[in-house]
């Protein structure tokens, strides 16, 4: 289990000796994570460039040199994301929907080391801001995308933020998935770190397993950013973080919040 503020034994003092011997005073090394370990540890977490929350988990413990064991990853928040959970989170979505994808995005999740419950939370309320239904799903067609009596996603055809190179990238790089991934930039690069040839087969990220691994990796790509957001409950930075500016914030903190009242 991740040391932290409450925490009591012979663990927190050699941790509150390392601290010391790092420089970051704990005060009393007496076996008790009060105020002054968590603000030691936070000091040497600034310091190591790790995130700041006073929680002393892997990352924390290695950097001080202390063991890790499989206790010290961050808690599997899985089993705290029932159907039912999940379904007052999305209130309009059909619960048939929950039941078949739910599995594949906690899976995705786990698979990347986000199983906790901070970034199951981020997920599914990304999802509930992207893609209501809760299945992975083609962009529609809309002015952003489409010219009047112009090919479906032909604004998008050279877009070289998107990375795309001409007629007919908008189409085949459009949208998709859980997550809206799109441009030839994305599907190259998730698809490379997810191990699936996306630019070949765009399609594939509509598959529900695949689409819940982008989900996962795209989360994962702007975790420190994420984490940091939610440490200062700024959801609307946490949305920006994934989504760049704040599309559907209404429902993500709408979901977020729902989720984590019904999980604490």
């Amino acid at each position: 289990m991740n040391l932290k503020k409450g925490a009591k034994g012979d663990r927190v003092i050699a941790l509150q000796e390392l601290l010391r011997k790092q420089g970051f005073d704990p005060g009393a090394v007496d076996g008790d994570f009060g105020n002054g370990t968590e603000a030691a540890v936070m000091a040497f977490q600034k310091s190591e460039g790790l995130l700041a929350d006073g929680i002393v988990g892997a990352k924390t413990l290695s950097a001080l040199g202390m063991s890790v064991t499989e206790q010290d990853q961050r808690p599997d928040g899985a089993a705290k994301f029932t159907v039912a959970v999940v379904s007052e989170m999305f209130p309009s979505t059909p619960i048939g929907n929950i039941k078949k994808n739910l599995p594949f995005i906690l899976a995705g999740l786990k698979k990347f080391g986000l199983g906790d419950r901070d970034m199951i939370l981020m997920a599914l309320a990304t999802i509930r801001a992207e893609t209501e239904g809760f299945v992975p799903i083609d962009e529609f067609k809309s002015r952003y995308n489409t010219p009047p009596s112009g090919a479906p996603f032909s604004l998008y055809d050279n877009r070289k933020d998107l990375g795309n190179k001409g007629p007919t990238d908008g189409a085949d790089f459009k949208g998709r998935g859980f997550i809206q991934l799109t441009g030839r930039a994305n599907y190259t690069n998730i698809g490379a770190q997810i191990g699936r040839n996306l630019v070949e087969n765009p399609d594939l990220a509509n598959e529900p397993e695949v689409a819940a691994e982008i989900l996962a990796m795209f989360l994962k790509n702007v975790e420190r950013r994420v984490r940091e957001a939610l440490l200062t409950n700024d959801l609307k930075s946490a949305r920006r973080a994934v989504n760049g500016g704040t599309h559907g914030l209404d429902r993500f903190e709408s979901a977020f919040k729902t989720g984590r009242k019904l999980t604490a």
